[in-house]
């Protein structure tokens, strides 16, 4: 029988892992950005092995690419990426939301109706990475009520690289233009709305 014994540091690696992505997914690491193992390994406190495995589970997750005998990168995807990711989320997004309206209707609606309020505030604010976590929680709910963990599984695969977008390339909040920020705070509210609208019928 192989081995089964847990090695110390996983469970720090672990939460070297989630700080990391959390800082990807927030725009503290910018796509394509170096990520220096040194670096990360003053920053936590920790020797450089728990952050090498950080970087190993986060490439798995598709934020880091790590290149041999170059360095640790954080993923910059090109049109062609981004618009295979939008492919994938077009043929799951709508059906986890078929699957939520028929099988938990009531706690979509509930779980919706909240993150509409936060993206709202968020938009008023102009806090580009309370709006991205909000917008991120509004698609979730649908994966999160669909009851069907194949769906679930599959969006979770790149569910990191999709958040990260959202906060890098698509969260309309633009502090320098009140206007864009006024429009999109009414495209974020309408639209939200005609889904609840559907739910609630």
């Amino acid at each position: 029988m192989p081995s089964l014994k847990i090695e110390p540091s996983q469970s720090l690696a672990q939460k070297v892992a989630a700080r990391l992505r959390q800082a990807i997914i927030e725009g503290e690491f910018p796509p394509g950005a170096v990520i220096a193992e040194e670096m990360l390994a003053q920053s936590f406190g920790v020797s450089r092995t728990p952050v090498r495995e950080a970087l190993n589970q986060l490439q798995l997750q598709g934020l880091v690419v790590i290149r041999p005998q170059v360095g640790s990168f954080v993923f910059s995807p090109d049109a062609e990426d981004i618009a295979t990711l939008c492919e994938f989320r077009l043929i799951l997004e709508p059906q986890a939301a078929r699957l939520a309206y028929r099988n938990d209707r009531a706690g979509t609606l509930a779980d919706l109706k909240a993150v509409m309020g936060e993206m709202e505030n968020a938009v008023k604010a102009k806090d580009k990475v309370a709006y991205g976590h909000a917008d991120t929680a509004f698609h979730d709910t649908f994966i999160n009520h669909c009851s069907n963990r194949y769906v679930q599984e599959a969006y979770r695969l790149v569910a990191g690289r999709i958040a990260a977008l959202r906060t890098n390339y698509s969260a309309p909040i633009d502090v320098q233009t009140p206007v864009l920020s006024r429009s999109t705070a009414h495209w974020s509210s309408s639209s939200s709305r005609v889904i609840l609208k559907n739910l609630t019928a």
